[in-house]
């Protein structure tokens, strides 16, 4: 057993008889998106320097809905607010069918189109995030779904049975396929991201509800408060594997 990565889960079944399972080190961790404070990005060589953090190979979606959605809020952006803007109507469109036939955007100098970058008049970064918080919404009601659903990654699966089990965990390198092997840094894997002063279920709270209901979150929420209650010798944050591996090889 590899105990590097030992994760605590909890696991519940709903009143539909859905079964649902937690990554509670990870929910109970203190990660955040370190996105302009220094995120090395997703080269195969360290380099915070572009500001690309995981940008860097543009989206691919999920579904028609999921590309139509994109397009529409892609429309709503101005020259001031989308650096490359005009590159995507020389190009026909920020979104293209690859030679895979799946969708995603175009990337420009080897970072996703949509991707502000440093020196622009608004600053590096996502331009759909920046015009979301800029109008006092939601940046997940923005970007492609695989933007804002990341660190987190929502499974499900039916057995032979017919039951379906929904699963909430952090994203790992191999979620990426074979291309996250090849990744010089990732942020769940690495106790740079673990310095919140919220834990994962409070700081993701708006994400997790997306993606799983606000029923099962709020059962989630029941047992984490529970937890902590009945546990007062235990730490705020559960110590992630990441966090562990640190504080045994501190010269690491």
């Amino acid at each position: 057993m590899d105990a590097a990565d030992l994760h605590e889960w909890v696991t519940f079944t709903d009143d539909d008889g859905y079964s649902w399972q937690f990554d509670v080190t990870f929910m109970m961790s203190n990660y955040g998106c370190i996105y302009g404070r220094g995120c090395p990005g997703v080269f195969t060589e360290l380099a915070p320097e572009y500001e690309h953090g995981c940008c860097t190979y543009g989206a691919h979606f999920v579904d028609k809905a999921d590309r139509e959605a994109t397009a529409a809020r892609a429309a709503e952006l101005g020259p001031d607010e989308w650096e490359l803007r005009d590159r995507a109507d020389e190009l026909g469109g920020a979104i293209y069918k690859n030679d895979d036939g799946d969708w995603v955007t175009h990337t420009i100098d080897d970072a996703c189109i949509f991707l502000n970058r440093p020196g622009f008049a608004k600053g590096a970064g996502c331009a759909f995030h920046q015009a979301a918080e800029a109008r006092g919404e939601r940046p997940l009601d923005w970007k492609p779904q695989v933007c804002w659903q990341v660190p987190l990654r929502f499974d499900e699966w039916t057995d032979d049975n017919g039951h379906t089990t929904y699963m909430l965990r952090e994203w790992k390198r191999h979620d990426w396929g074979e291309g996250g092997a090849e990744f010089a840094w990732w942020c769940t894997d690495d106790p740079l991201a673990f310095n919140e002063d919220r834990p994962v279920w409070r700081s993701l709270r708006e994400e997790i509800v997306e993606l799983v209901g606000q029923g099962p979150y709020e059962k989630l929420v029941d047992y984490l408060v529970h937890r902590e209650a009945t546990h007062p010798e235990a730490p705020v944050f559960l110590p992630h594997p990441q966090v562990r591996r640190r504080a045994e090889n501190p010269a690491d």
